[in-house]
């Protein structure tokens, strides 16, 4: 009798901690290239070794620099309150090609980082000519610091991810609430069907061709 009762006080209590609304961790992969809207000259391109064959950038060789202009928009609904990290799978191959900036209203104000040039924006992109994850941060004049953000209430929000430097590629977005900077231990993955994820086609953007400058690396 006694272990009856145990159990069904057990079923009872799982019970009302699934209706109460408790996160027990959410975490949600998006194809860069699934935005909500693309402004040029940030554009679709296409890479075999890339999640689902295409990755977003500026399109520019690497070197260059430059870029200031065009980015990727997310409408993105998050169903509970909390404190949430970035990851983005990327590739960043040298010093003038490894950065973006980062906004996520209503967390961020709805600044144009572009324009304010303001640092608490800036995402300094780890380098590498595979792609490989790096979680959001700030690049700061004084050093480099992972950033989070405080959805304070259940509902919609946007992501914006804009150009700094041209060829700085980015492929899957990756949002968590498990705020560790240990890759290892958060385990960033690409898109699986379960993120329910509702493609949106790009308007009139054209998808380009990475093969000839990826095979003469």
């Amino acid at each position: 009798m006694r272990f009856k009762t145990l159990i069904l006080g057990t079923l009872f209590i799982f019970g009302l901690l699934l209706t109460s609304g408790i996160s027990y961790g959410y975490e949600r992969a998006i194809e860069a290239e699934m935005a909500d809207a693309i402004e040029a000259p940030m554009e679709v391109a296409d890479d075999a070794d890339a999640s689902g064959g295409q990755f977003v950038w500026m399109e520019g060789p690497p070197v260059t620099g430059g870029g200031g202009e065009g980015w990727v928009e997310y409408n993105l609904f998050i169903p509970e309150p909390g404190t949430y990290a970035l990851w983005g799978k990327v590739i960043a191959w040298d010093g003038n090609s490894d950065s973006f900036w980062v906004t996520w209203q209503p967390a961020d104000p709805d600044e144009n980082a572009q324009e304010t040039q303001n640092t608490e924006f800036r995402w300094g992109v780890a380098q590498s000519n595979e792609w490989h994850w790096d979680r959001i941060n700030h690049w700061l004049d004084g050093g480099t610091f992972e950033r989070e953000w405080e959805i304070e209430a259940a509902g919609d929000t946007t992501l914006r991810i804009a150009v700094r430097e041209d060829a700085c590629m980015l492929d899957v977005i990756y949002i968590t609430d498990n705020l560790s900077e240990d890759e290892a231990e958060v385990n960033p993955r690409d898109p699986i069907p379960s993120d329910s994820l509702v493609p949106v086609e790009p308007q009139d953007k054209l998808a380009t061709t990475w093969g000839k400058l990826k095979a003469g690396r």
